[in-house]
């Protein structure tokens, strides 16, 4: 009887302890509202391993604009607004700046780069500056626009005369124009080994940091695991996708650092830094090679997905093809290219260039931030460490926002009443904006001006029959359209001696 009554005695105290413990560490307020989580693994098994915005848009159809799950104890707030996104990452950018602990990007020396950076360090804070000189206003930005006309000049007349690798010359001029803006490096004609390792690097970065990609980043348990045990493999991974990480920052840094001492270097973001600091120190040389670095990570995978689905959106919806043609050819005339400096006089063509930002979401849902402190936002408690997503696709598609928003319609920005503009969505907000973003405007802009100045963009066909393109994206933190077939040809006779000899 004694024995019984010190089992029930104990399993009584146990009992009032865990009651006791609810209730001092019951939170401020509700958490906000979420599908039912199962415990311990929470909602594990509701999160999606691809597409993920798509689920998180159906969540905010039954949940709202701020959404709550839990992975293995670690909460995780999704934002469906630009409203909600604006209210916590701008307006409360000092508690909601941080970047979640993904060991995939630790693994993968990922963590010096500017975008994984916490917003404490000083690295974080130099490189931001050298980011804003550099390259961060209209201004700044001059220098570099005539590199960025003469890439896309070349970019019109490979196309025209070699139209089948379209998706290839993309990616080529992109490369190329942010590489000669972040290092003076010219690039070869074909198959540079620069941007092979670049857009190596760029694959890696967007599949190993998407939402569900790697269970490390969410599970860092598994970290534990030997490299051999099965889910220990991608420790594997990450020791040849960290390989490649390191080669890109040094590789490029070096040429400009030789060319320099020949007195050869070409007007460069690490020229520029290098010069303005004689006397560098090793922090500082550092701090220079990985916001270099930064540049091409941030600029050349995105534009290139943009002007992918720039040309998909002109076969789809060939009126507006149509439409910014006219424009040009009333401003600019059909005797030479369009430049920068006829932007202010195109107002639908650089609006074309807006719904390219916004109808094809590049980055569907940005790069998570994570919150400092507790905070309580609109009656719900947001705990300190929780993984915050912003859903910048369900942001960009939103019918509250955006009349007919899977139409291609550039006119939803001019006017009396325009809509949004997108960039003050599509580039990130508060702390982590991206800062190369002056760059990814022009260099989308220019695409577009010059392309549909020079070509006509029609459907293929095989066998004497349309093949209809389809609008979907891929999964990773970078998206692209998937791949399609076109018809480029040139507007008139004149177009070949308006653009001269290609490289």
């Amino acid at each position: 009887m004694a024995y019984t009554l010190s089992l029930l005695d104990a399993s009584l105290i146990i009992a009032g302890l865990y009651i006791i413990k609810r209730w001092v560490t019951r939170p401020p307020a509700p958490l906000p509202p979420g599908p039912k989580a199962w415990p311990i693994i929470g909602n594990f098994l509701d999160m999606p391993s691809s597409q993920e915005w798509l689920t998180f848009t159906k969540w905010a159809e039954k949940y709202g604009d701020i959404v709550s799950v839990s992975v293995m104890g670690q909460r995780i707030i999704i934002l469906n607004s630009s409203e909600a996104a604006i209210n916590l990452l701008d307006k409360k950018s000092s508690i909601y700046s941080g970047r979640p602990r993904l060991y995939m990007c630790q693994l993968c020396g990922w963590d010096n780069l500017v975008a994984m950076m916490q917003p404490h360090q000083e690295r974080f804070k130099h490189i931001r500056t050298d980011f804003h000189q550099t390259i961060g206003t209209p201004s700044s930005m001059e220098t570099f626009l005539p590199v960025e006309e003469d890439e896309t000049r070349k970019f019109v007349n490979r196309i025209l005369r070699e139209p089948d690798d379209l998706f290839s010359h993309v990616r080529r001029t992109a490369g190329s124009i942010v590489l000669r803006i972040a290092y003076g490096y010219p690039g070869q004609k074909t198959n540079d080994p620069l941007v092979k390792l670049a857009d190596d690097v760029l694959t890696y970065f967007s599949e190993g940091t998407a939402p569900g990609s790697y269970w490390v980043n969410a599970i860092p348990a598994l970290r534990f695991l030997p490299e051999w045990f099965p889910g220990g493999r991608f420790k594997a991974t990450a020791k040849v996708w960290r390989e490649s990480t390191f080669q890109l920052a040094e590789i490029p840094i070096k040429f400009v650092k030789d060319k320099m001492a020949e007195g050869k270097a070409e007007t460069s973001f690490t020229s520029r830094l290098l010069s303005e600091n004689m006397d560098l120190t090793s922090e500082q040389e550092e701090d220079i090679k990985w916001s270099s670095n930064a540049m091409y990570g941030g600029g050349a995978d995105t534009t290139v997905a943009t002007i992918n689905s720039f040309f998909l959106a002109m076969l789809l919806f060939p009126e507006v093809m149509k439409k910014a043609q006219e424009e040009l050819d009333s401003v600019v005339g059909r005797d030479r290219l369009p430049l920068f400096l006829d932007r202010d006089n195109l107002p639908y063509t650089n609006a074309l260039a807006l719904e390219a930002l916004r109808w094809h979401t590049v980055a569907p849902t940005g790069i998570p931030h994570a919150v400092l402190n507790d905070d309580i936002h609109e009656g719900y408690f947001i705990p300190g460490g929780s993984i915050v997503i912003p859903n910048i696709w369900k942001m960009l598609h939103d019918e509250r926002v955006y009349h007919d928003p899977f139409r291609f319609n550039p006119e939803r920005f001019l006017g009396l009443n325009p809509e949004p503009d997108p960039t003050g969505v599509c580039f990130g907000f508060g702390r982590r904006i991206c800062p190369g973003r002056i760059l990814a405007d022009a260099s989308v802009f220019i695409a577009c001006a010059m392309t549909l100045a020079c070509c006509n963009i029609d459907k293929y066909k095989e066998n004497g029959k349309v093949v209809e393109p389809v609008h979907d994206q891929s999964t990773g933190t970078v998206s692209h359209p998937i791949p399609f077939k076109c018809v480029i040809t040139p507007r008139s006779s004149k177009v070949f001696d308006i653009l001269g000899l290609d490289d």
